[in-house]
């Protein structure tokens, strides 16, 4: 009987052990976060946000299980254009004084097949809280002399409208000056935690 409840113990340590999470934390220097929106129906403009924080965790080494979260500092949106970025904090697109985060909280993070994966989740911007999905890009994993490190590519196209970004203003033919879709890439570098 001692054995058996010797042996039952090592199982549940072994499997507890197998487990457990891994976390990985931002190495916000090697990482961004980019948009591109359609601009007077002809052109794109680009903009990042300096600000950003995240984390992920996971049992399974695959990363299927993942637990991800992102926050973006609004009020660190840059389109190298000073007046343009004081309009997108204002209250015609973000309200940054009122609403100075965006969120992302994962839901699933689904395998595709080689180093794909569909990254699903909740996505709040203003008051606003949404699904939203991003294709993402695994990089790959490295052991270095600083550690080990993971690399993601995530897109995803996103309608602002959806999210109470609507101000607009009509070309001559009728068209949107700024379009509602706004394609985001972000790339990070993750640290693994020791």
């Amino acid at each position: 009987m001692k054995l058996f409840f010797t042996t039952l113990t090592a199982l549940v340590v072994s499997v507890a052990a197998s487990a457990q999470a891994t976390s990985w934390k931002l190495d916000k220097t090697h990482s961004v976060v980019k948009f591109s929106v359609t601009h007077m129906v002809v052109s794109e403009t680009e903009g990042s946000f300096k600000l950003f924080d995240g984390s992920v965790e996971h049992t399974k080494a695959d990363f299927s299980d993942a637990k991800i979260n992102f926050t973006i500092d609004v009020n660190s949106i840059n389109t190298d254009n000073e007046g343009r970025d004081k309009h997108l904090k204002s209250d015609d697109f973000f309200s940054a004084e009122k609403f100075p985060q965006m969120k992302f909280e994962s839901t699933s993070m689904t395998p595709l097949g080689g180093n794909k994966y569909k990254l699903t989740g909740n996505l709040t911007i203003k008051d606003v809280t949404k699904p939203a999905t991003f294709d993402v890009t695994y990089g790959g994993t490295i052991a270095t002399s600083r550690g080990t490190k993971a690399g993601f590519k995530a897109t995803a196209v996103i309608n602002r409208f959806d999210y109470n970004l609507k101000w607009d203003r009509a070309t001559e033919t009728g068209s949107l000056v700024v379009s509602k879709e706004v394609e985001v890439t972000i790339k990070v570098e993750l640290d693994k935690a020791k």
